[in-house]
């Protein structure tokens, strides 16, 4: 983890996402005040699960993965953090530690913006506050249908789900397959990695997918829908 400064060709001076753009200028400044511009290398945490959050992250390049730490040596990936997306926001209106971690899959430049700070502009700037709490909703109900594939599917409907949401990720980033292991899906499907390499193989002999190395292409699209259907 490396903090930019001001003098570093990577610096970037103001926060240009939409959401921030609602802000008057005072409330801008407060935000500015209270941010400090990071770059996480690729395997840095940005997040730990169960640490003390004073701040709310927003990722200005770069992807990360949210993940869930059990008690065991299992782990349970949520979802991928792409660029515009805020990590932590729990914080601000319920507890003050993270519940879940998250790590960069490849070098992440973000901002840390105080809590406090992004909780005041909450308050007085209702479409901002409208804006933020938008986000909130969508990403948990992102944890609903993760919460429903785990519980109501079997196997091979989990390994189609994880396939499909990756793949729509491709359009963004082409290497998003290979930036993660077979343990990485295996987590985010909620197998053992001897179950996920074995579903991979079936899929590829069945002519659902192409595998290379790391990276995984979908021949057929509607077969893998129908398998994430009777789950």
């Amino acid at each position: 983890m490396k903090t930019i400064l001001e003098s570093d060709r990577d610096f970037i001076c103001e926060i240009q996402a939409p959401c921030f753009q609602m802000l008057t200028q005072e409330e801008a400044e407060l935000l500015k005040a209270s941010k400090t511009q990071v770059l996480f290398r690729r395997d840095d945490n940005l997040t730990k699960q169960g640490a003390f959050a004073s701040y709310v992250l927003f990722v200005i390049k770069g992807l990360a993965k949210q993940y869930l730490e059990s008690d065991n040596t299992k782990d349970y990936n949520l979802r991928i953090i792409r660029p515009g997306e805020f990590i932590g926001l729990s914080a601000i209106f319920s507890k003050h530690v993270f519940n879940y971690s998250s790590i960069a899959l490849t070098d992440c430049q973000t901002f840390l913006i105080e809590k406090d700070a992004i909780a005041k502009a909450i308050k007085q700037n209702g479409l901002f506050a409208y804006h933020i709490i938008q986000r909130y909703c969508e990403q948990n109900a992102e944890l609903y249908t993760i919460i429903g594939s785990l519980n109501y599917k079997q196997m091979n409907g989990r390994m189609a789900d994880t396939l499909l949401y990756l793949e729509t990720l491709k359009s963004e980033n082409t290497a998003i397959f290979q930036l993660l292991s077979r343990k990485d899906i295996a987590d985010f499907a909620g197998i053992s990695t001897e179950s996920a390499v074995k579903l991979l193989k079936t899929f590829e002999k069945d002519g659902l997918i192409r595998l290379n190395d790391r990276d995984i292409t979908i021949i057929n699209h509607n077969a893998l829908l129908e398998i994430s259907k009777r789950g």
